[in-house]
């Protein structure tokens, strides 16, 4: 079997969880920098950057996710995304790498404490199974 663009995924980790984002969704990834805050926004919105000269908003998937901020670290990366043709940068812990699932699951109501509507699935992997995120509803009420 082929695995085509369609069928590839980035991993990413928020603490010990293990997400994933289709690769036709993603623009680029990029270290951590500064992010300037901006005021009365929602609060798993971190801020801006200016990337090349295009302002884009930041959301933390720890804070979106009810997880407690952490330091970052050098593993810390911005995922930027893709979504309704805005990009949009993703804080995660770290990206693990590129991977394609032989299996995807329907997602349960719940994942932990997360809201089941964040995910379209569940994939397994040789390492154990991996949330696969639903842009649209991670980066929009």
């Amino acid at each position: 079997m082929q695995v085509t663009e369609q069928d590839q995924y980035i991993e990413v980790g928020i603490g010990k969880e293990r997400y994933a984002l289709r690769i036709n969704d993603i623009h680029e990834i990029i270290k951590m920098q500064d992010i300037t805050e901006i005021p009365n926004s929602k609060p798993y919105v971190k801020g801006v950057i200016n990337l090349r000269g295009k302002i884009v908003p930041i959301i933390s998937l720890r804070n979106r996710f009810d997880l407690p901020e952490e330091a970052y670290t050098k593993s810390t990366r911005i995922v930027v995304v893709n979504q309704a043709d805005e990009m949009v940068g993703i804080v995660v812990d770290r990206v693990n790498q590129v991977t394609s699932f032989s299996d995807i699951q329907p997602p349960p109501e719940r994942i932990g404490s997360v809201n089941g509507s964040y995910f379209t699935g569940i994939g397994r992997t040789d390492n154990g199974l991996v949330s696969l995120l639903k842009l649209d509803q991670v980066l929009h009420e």
